[in-house]
Order: C-alpha cells, then structure tokens, then sequence
C-alpha cells in the first residue's frame, strides 16, 4: 500500500537485553506508540514518534549484519532531525544522557546544526534553518 507522500522510518539496532527507552522519551520528547517485548520483559521491537515522525528500536538478533553502534563503537549512519529550537534539543539530550558530539552552531549554508551520541551509539544531528 503506497502513501501520498513517502515517510522514512529509520530502524535503529539496540543490543540485546534493553528494558527502556527513557532516553528518547525524555532526552528526545518521543512518544512511545507501541512495544513487542521478549518473554524476559526486554525489548525487541519499539516504536517511537517525535512530532509525527516514527522510528523504530530493535534488538540485534534480527539479522547477523544488522547491528548497535556500539558493538563497533561507530555509526555509519548520522540521523537528522529538523526542530525549531536546536538548542533546547541539544539540552534535553544532554541531560538525559547523550553526549556532545559537535555543539550547536550556525554555518555559512543557512543551518544551525548540534551533533550528540546517543546512550546506545546511534549519532542525531539537531537542525533548523536559519
């Protein structure tokens, strides 16, 4: 089934055994929308809305060639996420346990972008026009 405008929904691998989600939640404002969990209470699949935009958490048993950052201590992958406030973005995910990457400045392209480290590896770039 086709929608009217095509939506990305990145899948971002998780090691095994996580139980929450706290980061994106508060770090991130992400809303929860739903969770299959393991017999054990971890997570195998979460998904996650911040501001109508949906991702998804998932342990690493789904594919040998899919897998957390941290198990390479490394991303090939940074995720950009368009916010008013990249600032406040930067701060909250600082507070909840992400780590600076690149501070938040504005650049000659007309952006102001913030790079953190999420507590499980995956890189988000904070950006707004400016």
């Amino acid at each position: 089934m086709e929608t009217a405008t095509p939506t990305f929904a990145p899948q971002l691998y998780i090691p095994n055994g996580i139980r929450d989600v706290d980061f994106y939640i508060n770090g991130l404002g992400a809303v929860e929308l739903r969770r299959y969990s393991n017999d054990d209470g971890t997570i195998h699949v979460s998904e996650l809305s911040i501001n109508g935009a949906i991702f998804h958490l998932h342990e690493e048993t789904r594919s040998r060639t899919s897998f957390s950052p941290l198990r390479h201590q490394g991303s090939t992958v940074t995720i950009g996420l368009f916010v008013q406030n990249v600032d406040a973005y930067m701060t909250s995910a600082v507070a909840a346990g992400a780590k600076v990457i690149s501070p938040a400045q504005d650049y000659d392209y007309g952006y102001r972008q913030g790079d953190v480290e999420d507590p499980f590896g995956h890189v988000w770039m904070f950006e707004s026009r400016i």
